[in-house]
């Protein structure tokens, strides 16, 4: 399996643990907000509040949680000030990564992430150190027991730019505009996903394994754990055995 495909399936597997935490409602609000207060109110309008509020009802956000976070975005309620911004670097392995945040505390911020990279021998970068390695794409996701000519003939003719498959997972590409047209034509089609999201998909995979691989995976794991971390992306490709090893 490609390595983001294949960190696209643990962070499903963990966005499931965070519901259970809350942690992953956190994540969503800020998102809600933020868009809300950028593009203002209306669904229609607002392709980023659209799909944020798409993702939050995936993760079974209860719709007054949304109604207020948005309320707090265009100002009709009181609330937090988020800043969004990119952190870049290089974890254990020389691996690319790029850390996208929300945060009320640039300062706490800044201070968690660098700490996380260097505590797991990594190193921040600057502006643009690593982001020309990614592409931004619309990717959605099935398991293994979705029907792949179904998708391929259906996500192509909505418009998908790439559909691929491996043992255990399909993967559609598409372009971020029109990442929605797409996962809506599939979904009209009852053709049911894992996961659907605008991402960064690396251009080139990085392979670790061993301590780095450990490494690599604990700074992810805690940069992900932190609740002004909204994405983390990677291009590191580790086998399927030293996952299983490293997963437990």
């Amino acid at each position: 399996m490609s390595g983001h495909s294949k960190w696209a399936n643990i962070k499903h597997r963990k966005g499931a643990q965070d519901a259970k935490r809350g942690k992953i409602f956190t994540k969503l609000i800020k998102e809600i907000t933020i868009a809300a207060r950028i593009g203002g109110g209306d669904l229609e309008s607002n392709s980023r509040l659209r799909l944020a509020v798409d993702k939050a009802k995936q993760g079974n956000m209860p719709k007054d949680n949304i109604d207020r976070a948005i309320k707090k975005g265009t100002g009709d309620l009181d609330g937090v000030v988020y800043e969004e911004g990119t952190f870049e670097g290089y974890g254990a392995g020389g691996v690319a990564v790029i850390v996208e945040f929300m945060t009320d505390n640039r300062t706490r911020t800044v201070a968690d992430v660098r700490h996380a990279f260097n505590k797991y021998g990594g190193s921040l970068g600057v502006s643009g150190s690593v982001a020309f390695m990614f592409d931004r794409k619309g990717q959605i996701l099935f398991d293994e027991e979705c029907d792949f000519d179904t998708i391929f003939e259906a996500a192509l003719e909505a418009g998908a730019e790439d559909v691929k498959e491996d043992d255990s997972m399909i993967e559609v590409l598409t372009d971020p505009t029109e990442f929605e047209t797409v996962r809506n034509a599939l979904t009209m089609q009852g053709i049911k996903f894992q996961s659907a999201q605008v991402t960064m998909i690396p251009q080139n995979m990085s392979q670790v394994a061993g301590k780095q691989a450990e490494s690599l995976m604990k700074m992810i794991d805690v940069l992900e754990d932190n609740d002004d971390v909204q994405n983390v992306y990677t291009n590191f490709d580790i086998s399927d055995e030293e996952m299983e090893r490293i997963m437990g």
